[in-house]
């Protein structure tokens, strides 16, 4: 006697025009133009924790810099209602409580704007695998279709610019070294802003990312050299 298994299929949605235009102006996106001529959109997320395939997004912040100027006043800034609910462990650490997100948007209506905010720009962001490893898999879950904005890792350039200073070889297991976004800020004396709130974050890592890119470049440096630097083998091969 035989049973018949009936499997069934979520029917993916159509991706959003905002998407599929943003990822045609990504193709375009040239890396022989200098720092000062790209246009970069720093992105930061806040999530229930650190799984992509358990947890999910729960905020989501963008800022933008014109070559190396932070404009703060073109961002993008949302709170996101996740289906799973808020762990109290989560909250802990972004604040962010269930009554928060409760009259928030799901983040299928969330990524349309969010990605005509993003349109055709190179994505910056601190440990910013982890972020896009949340977004690309959600946007394959609805879509079928994930974002192809070249991105840089301001963890990366950190490294790169201490190894840089480093006197001896022996200096990079220095257990005193932290790489952690708002340590970073304090020792190198940059604006501060508060920690794991997703605008606050996406804009203090702004301030890292102009910071850096002056160190590591110079305004009329091709944006590939940056690129060579900034780009982590462990989320980019």
């Amino acid at each position: 006697m035989f049973s018949l298994v009936r499997r069934i299929f979520r029917p993916s949605l159509a991706p959003p025009p905002a998407l599929i235009a943003n990822n045609d102006a990504s193709r375009l996106l040239r890396q022989d133009i200098p720092l000062a001529e790209a246009v970069f959109t720093v992105i930061d997320t806040e999530l229930t924790g650190l799984s992509p395939r358990r947890d999910e997004i729960v905020a989501i912040g963008a800022v933008r810099i014109h070559g190396l100027s932070i404009a703060a006043e073109t961002s993008f800034h949302t709170l996101i209602r996740p289906k799973a609910g808020i762990p109290k462990g989560s909250t802990l650490i972004h604040r962010i409580t269930p009554s928060a997100v409760e009259d928030a948007p799901p983040l299928e209506e969330v990524l349309p704007s969010f990605f005509e905010f993003l349109h055709g720009t190179f994505i910056v962001g601190h440990h910013i695998g982890l972020d896009m490893q949340f977004l690309r898999r959600a946007c394959r879950r609805a879509y079928h279709l994930e974002p192809c904005n070249p991105c840089l890792d301001t963890l990366r350039l950190a490294m790169i610019w201490r190894e840089e200073r480093m006197a001896s070889p022996y200096d990079r297991y220095d257990l005193r070294i932290s790489y952690h976004l708002a340590d970073l800020a304090e020792e190198l004396g940059l604006p501060t802003f508060p920690a794991h709130d997703a605008l606050a974050d996406a804009l203090q890592t702004a301030y890292l990312f102009v910071y850096l890119a002056n160190k590591l470049a110079t305004p009329q440096t091709p944006l590939a050299e940056l690129f060579s630097l900034g780009r982590s083998w462990r989320w980019y091969l």
